[in-house]
């Protein structure tokens, strides 16, 4: 089960993953009457389906177990996300490795104009971390079409790519020369 699959069955049914049996029941039975589509007044038949959906596995004991396993799978990766998210120093890092990756990528250009690729062994080597760690920046970068990936696999920088670089050079000097002049 992936994770933009997954359904929590447990919020479905609005209980507790350390819910009793007695519990799981009592809620099906309260909230299918209120979904149903026979009833005219809140009748809804998708939530009706999972619903249904939900009680069937969890009142089964080798269904339940077998669920609860994904259930903790997806319950440790969203506590990893928060923490993601927790951690704002990932933000700097990142962009600290696109200039990196950016200027590895622009004096290759202009070292060797008609070769300009640079392979994932080479910037694993630079960098000194696995091609793992950069491919969330890599295809960043693709994306704002400021590298492309060449027809041998390599990564080259593009116009943007310079013409980021460019800019950012620039805003360097402009905040220097605002500095010195203070």
């Amino acid at each position: 089960m992936e994770t933009s699959e997954f359904i929590d069955l447990y919020e479905a049914l609005e209980v507790s993953p350390n819910a009793n049996s007695e519990t799981i029941e009592r809620m099906f039975r309260y909230l299918a009457r209120r979904y149903h589509p026979d009833n005219p007044a809140t009748a809804d038949r998708d939530r009706f389906d999972m619903i249904l959906k939900a009680h069937n596995t969890l009142r089964d004991a080798a269904r339940r177990a077998a669920y609860d396993i994904e259930y903790d799978k997806h319950s440790t990766l969203r506590a990893d996300l928060a923490e993601e998210v927790r951690d704002t120093s990932g933000v700097g890092r990142d962009i600290d490795t696109q200039k990196k990756l950016l200027s590895i990528f622009y004096a290759k250009r202009r070292k060797d104009l008609e070769n300009p690729g640079i392979g994932d062994a080479d910037l694993e080597h630079l960098l000194g971390c696995p091609i793992e760690h950069l491919a969330f920046n890599l295809w960043y970068m693709r994306e704002k079409r400021w590298i492309l990936k060449t027809e041998n696999g390599m990564y080259a920088i593009t116009v943007e790519g310079v013409d980021r670089i460019w800019s950012e050079a620039l805003t360097d000097v402009d905040s220097r020369l605002i500095t010195d002049q203070s």
